[in-house]
């Protein structure tokens, strides 16, 4: 990221203009003054539009990466650039649903553009009454289905990388629960009609 002089960009504050009035017909100090301000324009253009650079919907695309940093949001630079916005605006949203269920689906929904059903609740049990006993321990696995959001199997402009679905996965799952993924060409029975 660097913001450097822009042909033509003028200064809003030229700084020839502002120098007593001895001056402002000496060609050296407007011509020395005019480089003064090409330099700056765009440090001033910058502040003059700093709220802009704190909205990943109109950051400018340098300095998106930077930005998703700040909220420990995920960025790829292969990414469609308003996919890349769309994931930094909603870092934050998709921090508080870490770990659970609608979070791993919005993930993966807004990175990979997959639908996804989950099963399985990673081997947690507990009791309503204190002291009272566990229910049965339930399956300690986690099952992950995806199938393309658009289009389906007949669609390859929305196949599924599976690859890219298991590391997704690995990275958002719980590290005590086993997580298993199964790549559907279609949404299952249930999600239908």
């Amino acid at each position: 990221m660097s913001r450097a002089a822009v042909p033509g960009l003028p200064s809003r504050h030229p700084i020839g203009e502002q120098l007593p009035a001895l001056y402002a017909d000496d060609d050296f100090a407007q011509r020395f003054t005019a480089g003064l301000d090409t330099v700056l324009a765009p440090v001033f253009t910058t502040l003059d539009n700093l709220p802009s650079y704190f909205d990943p919907r109109l950051a400018p695309a340098d300095f998106l990466a930077w930005l998703a940093t700040w909220v420990g949001g995920p960025d790829d630079p292969r990414w469609p650039l308003a996919l890349r916005r769309e994931a930094v605006a909603r870092a934050v949203e998709l921090h508080r649903w870490s770990g659970t269920r609608r979070g791993l689906v919005e993930a993966l929904r807004l990175v990979l553009g997959v639908s996804a059903e989950i099963t399985g609740d990673g081997g947690a049990a507990w009791s309503a009454t204190a002291g009272g006993a566990l229910p049965p321990a339930p399956a300690d696995e986690v099952v992950v289905r995806v199938w393309p959001q658009h289009g389906g199997a007949a669609d390859p402009a929305h196949e599924v990388d599976a690859d890219r679905v298991r590391a997704l996965v690995r990275s958002l799952c719980p590290v005590h629960t086993v997580c298993r993924v199964e790549v559907l060409p279609g949404p299952p029975a249930s999600e239908e009609g």
